[in-house]
């Protein structure tokens, strides 16, 4: 292919999964009360064990200001999800625009690779909510007895949003190093040798990536992925690469 059609098939593939996304919000529209309601649960539990006089005056629920807050909201909840309803297919379309350099034994890993990347993406984002809490529970803890929290929905909603996308596509790790490993390009023998560096390395990164910046999302990323490293080290030795 010519570097005109392979940027040809670029647009197609990326129309394909804007407009999958696109099918997705439609459903995330629907969603959209549940979810919000999901992502209040963790700030709810942190202000219901707050003592009575540092609550804030809204309880858990969240404000806005704007007078357009509330639509640009639902809107960014509403992509949200329905990148995640679409992401299957997006990344389908992602491998199917890498396979023309592939070798047919590689092209059979498709399904293989868009289910592993889901369940991956998947695990990273549950992490993500269920280290929330505590979290929320450090941040605002440095508030002090006389500051009252009065969270903006607009900004807690992209603060987990981030959070969620963060976990998520850290957790893709192991799948970009079995791929490399498939290419030739590295081995499971370096891999090995890379530990002490690719854990530093990764404390690097939970500490810079995650939003929060508190010790126990740090270490809800971190440990994580140093076990998916070793995974993935597992998983080359087997393919025997």
């Amino acid at each position: 292919m010519t570097l005109i059609e392979h940027l040809e098939e670029l647009r197609s593939r990326l129309l394909i999964s804007m407009g999958a996304v696109a099918v997705g919000a439609i459903g995330g529209w629907f969603l959209f009360n549940p979810v919000v309601g999901l992502l209040r649960e963790p700030y709810c539990d942190v202000v219901n064990s707050m003592p009575p006089s540092q609550r804030p005056p809204a309880g858990c629920d969240f404000i806005f200001l704007g007078a357009i807050d509330a639509f640009v909201i639902k809107i960014k909840v509403v992509a949200f999800i329905g990148l995640f309803i679409a992401l299957p297919i997006v990344l389908y379309q992602l491998w199917a625009f890498v396979v023309p350099g592939l070798t047919s034994r590689e092209r059979k890993l498709a399904i293989p690779f868009v289910v592993s990347s889901v369940l991956l993406f998947s695990l990273g984002a549950v992490l993500a909510y269920v280290t929330l809490p505590r979290g929320l529970d450090f941040l605002i803890g440095f508030a002090g007895e006389h500051i009252q929290p009065l969270l903006g929905a607009k900004e807690f909603i992209g603060f987990v949003m981030i959070m969620t996308l963060a976990f998520g596509v850290s957790f893709e790790f192991p799948l970009l190093l079995i791929f490399l490993s498939g290419v030739g390009l590295i081995s499971s023998q370096q891999m090995r040798g890379w530990r002490r560096y690719v854990a530093v390395v990764i404390a690097i990164v939970a500490a810079v990536i995650t939003p929060s910046q508190d010790p126990y999302t740090m270490l809800a990323m971190m440990v994580p992925m140093v076990l998916l490293y070793e995974a993935a080290i597992l998983v080359t030795r087997l393919m025997k690469k």
